[in-house]
Formats: structure tokens, sequence, C-alpha cells
């Protein structure tokens, strides 16, 4: 294997790490603790192994009570490294044979492996071209819970597993479904050796590996190499050897029992998450959820003191000067919801109603539905995850739509061209009638002292007071009915105009509060997929 290629390999290693520990932390307040756990502890594995001699190939060989487990690693070392169970200093600890003990001492001491053999050269081990440890490992089904530790701890940690398996329990359903099953990403890596084929009939070997390539496939781990051997007889050792070998020569069984890991790791994660994406924030759900928290936060009646207020405004400023007093007795409908004060939006609060039973069950509907439509095809604890963050903004939305509305500009204090216009000439007409009237009355006052009374100019026939009369009450009138209609369609523009900038001031407090949590939290899930797609491979 060419540097270049190891090089590539590691590179790309690296980066299924990243994406499966990127994986983990957007999966974080999500996922179950045990699952993010799983894949912590693989990442801290990885971390620790790649630290640790890349020289050295690490080989577990596990077995149940009987198998020959210790006889086959004796027979593949070459030596009698592994006494009888009985003569163990301690039954629970692993046993090293070490070829190449350069750089193997920190490895054993992360194995936490105690009793170590440096094993003579023999065929196939050498020190001077392999780096190799074989592990001779406790039962995996003893009855004692230590032991049974052990073994679940090294089948995390070492680099090549051999399955020691005999011809009465090579079925066993606590060796296929506590360990094969669960290790099927791990085929590159895995060995299974049928052991005391010697104790089988010769025509019997043959069926009995065909039902165990039958099961393993079952587990998942059809392609795994499944060896007949037998340590007393010496039947099969040597290619039991040679094909632990051939992994330790090509140095990729570290490698590849990392990517297996990470594999596992993934789909572990992605069974725990789920699968489908997020339909995410669509325009229209995000206008009917402004739409709705308009409505809630009364809005409507904001628009209508907003028309209501100006056409007052209007009657005060053009009506007819005799009888517009009158308007000043009714009050203000932006006055008494507190929206007249040019006050900064962050210190005033209008006085509009509290948002009673029916507001806060609509906003409350409102936001559900657009959580909703936002989570649809997301898996479960995703679909959760968006529906919290939509509550979680929902409990600040009346107070913060209040000041929304009380800081938003309904030009109420904006004046109109037309009014000052109207104004004048309300004056100059009734002054024209106050001039009638007074000339009329110096006119009464002459005759009534029996004083000379002037000829009072005619025009049409008509005296000029009392077509200054006439004409001024007129206009008078005129101009304050044409005011009320163009105070009306005014009202109606400026109303459309705060209509607008309440429903955009509106539309910003939703996506605030609501549209942008929900949107996080959609990104959260396509990236939490697209970093364990990359981690997966």
């Amino acid at each position: 294997m060419s540097r270049h290629s190891d090089t590539r390999d590691a590179s790309r290693l690296d980066r299924r790490l990243v994406a499966l520990n990127d994986a983990r932390e957007l999966a974080e307040g999500i996922l179950p603790d045990e699952s993010l756990q799983e894949v912590f502890d693989v990442l801290e594995r990885a971390s620790s192994r790649r630290s640790l001699s890349a020289d050295h190939t690490v080989v577990g060989f596990f077995g149940a009570t009987g198998s020959g487990k210790s006889s086959l690693f004796n027979a593949v070392s070459g030596a009698e490294i592994a006494t009888a169970a009985a003569r163990r200093p301690t039954t629970s600890e692993p046993l090293a044979g070490v070829w190449g003990a350069e750089g193997s001492e920190p490895l054993l001491d992360w194995l936490d492996v105690r009793t170590r053999h440096h094993a003579v050269p023999v065929d196939g081990f050498a020190d001077e071209d392999t780096g190799l440890i074989l592990l001779d490992l406790p039962d995996f089904d003893s009855t004692k819970a230590a032991n049974r530790e052990v073994v679940q701890r090294m089948v995390g940690l070492v680099d090549v597993l051999v399955w020691v398996l005999d011809p009465q329990k090579y079925a066993d359903a606590a060796v296929h479904n506590d360990f094969l099953s669960r290790l099927a990403t791990h085929g590159a890596v895995t060995l299974v050796v049928l052991n005391q084929v010697d104790r089988l009939p010769a025509h019997d070997v043959q069926p009995v590996l065909e039902s165990l390539r039958s099961i393993l496939a079952r587990d998942g781990l059809a392609n795994v190499r499944v060896l007949p051997a037998s340590a007393v007889a010496g039947t099969g050792v040597d290619k039991v050897r040679d094909a632990i070998r051939g992994v330790a020569v090509k140095r990729k069984a570290q490698s590849q029992r990392l990517a297996a890991d990470i594999t596992r790791a993934s789909a572990e994660l992605a069974a725990a998450s789920g699968g489908g994406d997020a339909a995410g924030v669509r325009s229209g759900a995000r206008s009917r959820l402004a739409e709705e928290l308009a409505v809630a936060a009364n809005v409507p009646a904001v628009v209508r003191a907003v028309g209501q207020s100006y056409r007052l405004e209007s009657v005060k400023r053009t009506g007819w000067p005799v009888t517009r007093w009158l308007s000043r007795f009714r009050p203000d409908p932006l006055r008494r919801l507190s929206l007249r004060s040019t006050a900064p939006s962050g210190l005033n609060r209008t006085s509009l109603p509290p948002a009673g039973a029916p507001e806060r069950a609509r906003t409350d509907a409102a936001v559900r539905e657009f959580a909703d439509a936002a989570s649809a095809g997301a898996p479960g604890p995703w679909r959760a995850a968006i529906r919290s963050a939509a509550r979680e903004g929902r409990e600040r939305l009346p107070d913060a739509l209040d000041q929304a509305i009380a800081g938003t500009d309904l030009a109420a204090n904006r004046k109109s061209w037309w009014w000052a216009l109207f104004n004048v000439t309300q004056w100059l007409a009734l002054l024209a009638v106050l001039g009638g009237l007074g000339w009329l009355g110096v006119l009464a006052a002459l005759g009534y002292f029996q004083l000379p009374v002037p000829e009072v100019p005619r025009v049409e026939g008509w005296p000029v007071p009392t077509l200054m009369i006439a004409s001024g009450v007129v206009m008078g009138i005129f101009l304050a009915i044409t005011g009320r209609f163009i105070a009306a369609a005014a009202a109606n523009a400026r109303a459309a105009r705060a209509r607008k900038r309440l429903n955009t001031a509106v539309a910003a407090v939703a996506g605030e509060l609501i549209v942008e949590p929900v949107e996080v939290e959609v990104s959260r899930l396509a990236a939490f997929h697209a970093a364990l797609k990359a981690a997966a491979g």
C-alpha cells in the first residue's frame, strides 16, 4: 500500500470523524443522551487509538467456554503463552502475546493488559516485519461479571476480532445476538474460526461450515471469512495464522476498525433520529401566521382608530367654526389607546385591552399550525424540537406585539395640506356672515333712531349684506360637508397605510420570535443529515 494511499485513507477517516462529531453536537438536546454517549465513546476511542502505535495490529481471540480459544491462541502463537484457566492468576485478566515489542507498551497500557509475553518469532510472525499483539480474552459466556465486562470492553477496542466457535455451540444465540449481529459493519476486521473440527466426522465438516455461514449471513456478516481449524490436531492453524499476518502486514486493520466503528455509530445515530426532512418554512405559512397574529394583537382595532382619529381631527380643523368646537368633546380614539405619543417604542406601551382567552387561543392555534407545517416530514425528535422552538417564542408574543404596535409610525400627528386651505376659507366665510350681520345691524340701528339710512348696494336686486350672510353660510356648510367627504377618503388612505405598517411590524415580531427559531431548527436537521451522510461515508 503506497504512502499516498495511506495518507488519503487517513484524510478520509479524519473527515468522517469530524462529520460524526458534528452530527453528535447538532443532535445534543434532541436525541437521547445514551445514543449521543455511544457516539462520543467512539470518537474518544478513535482519538486515543490513533495517538498510539500505528505499527501494531491488536487481534483479540473471543470465544465461549469449551471452544478451545486458549488452545487455538497457543497454536497460532507457536508457544504455550496461555496457560490453563485453572493456573491463571486472574481469569478475568486478558493475556497478550507481542511480536515487535518496541512501541507496544503505551498501547497495552491503554488496553489495560497487564499480563504480557514477548513472543518468539514463529512462521509468519517475526519482530522485524510484523508489529502484532494477540490477546487471549476471558470467555464471553463466563458466569463472572468481571469476565464479561472485559470482553465487552475489548470488543470495542481491538483492531481485529477473531471469534472462536466450536461445533457444539456455533449457533448459540449468546454469541450471535449479543455480539456478532451487532458487529455487522465490522466484517472487514472480523475472522470466524470453527475450532475442534477434529471432533466432527469428515463428511460433516462442510455442512457445519455452510450452516455457520448461513447464520452469519443472517447476522449481516455474509462476507466474513470462516476458517475450519483444530488446535489439537493442528488442522487449519497455518491458515488462521496467515490470515492474521495478512491483516497485520497491510497495516489497515486499525483504520478499517475505526471506519467500521464510525459506520456503526452513524447507523445507530440515524436509527435514534429517524428518517425524513422537515418541510421547512413556506412563504404562505409565514403570511398566515402574521395575519393571525395581527388579528390577535388588535391591529384591526388600531386601524379603525387611525381612521376615526383622522376624521375627528379633520372636523376640528376644517369644520364650520360655529359648530366645530363641539367635536372637542369627542375623545380621540388613538389618544385613548396611547398611540399618539412619539416616545421610543422600547419605553412605550399601548392601552389596548390585554389578550383574552379568544385572542390567546387564536395565537396558540396560529403558532401551532405554523410549527406543524414547518416540521411536517421531520423525524419525531426533531419535529418535537421544531415545535418547542415555536412554543418558546410564543410566550413572548403578547408583550412584543404590543411594543411593535406602540413603536409603529401611524402618522397620527401628521397634518394634511388641505386642512389649512379649508380652515382659512371657513374663517373667511364666517367673517362674511359676521360682516353682513354687522352691516344690517348698523342699518337697523340708524332706522331705529330715525337717522338717515344710506342706500344699500345691490347685486342683481339682492342687498350686498344679505348676499354676504347667505354666501357665508352656504360656503361654510358646503365646506363642512365637502371636508367630511375628503376626510373620509383621506382617513381610509391613512388607515390603509397604517395597516400596512402595522402588519409589517407584526410580521417582524413573528419572524424574530417564531419563524427564525423554527428555521434554525429546520436548518439544524438538514445539517445533521448532511453530517451523518458524510460520517457514514
